[in-house]
């Protein structure tokens, strides 16, 4: 992926704004969360799209008790026999 080129200052909070541009092209809205990658030398930031906790599937995963869980994993967990 090409560099957007976009320069911009860090606040003396340690915060910097993402331009509107580019928060309307990778839809991000006021409040939504954003996880912060790191790779080396470089910050990656994305969108925040929860994981299974089992298999880190992003497909079809829902919150249970403050984890995230498939809808793979649910069916798998169905089937251990209760007295297992």
């Amino acid at each position: 992926m090409k560099p957007a080129g976009v320069v911009r200052k860090v606040d003396q909070l340690g915060r910097i704004v993402l331009p509107k541009s580019l928060r309307k092209r990778y839809q991000m809205n006021e409040g939504d969360p954003v996880e912060i990658l790191v790779q080396g030398d470089h910050i990656i930031l994305e969108r925040y799209r929860p994981k299974c906790v089992f298999c880190g599937s992003m497909e079809e995963v829902s919150e249970f008790k403050e984890r995230y869980i498939c809808g793979q994993c649910v069916t798998e967990m169905n089937l251990i026999p209760k007295n297992a």
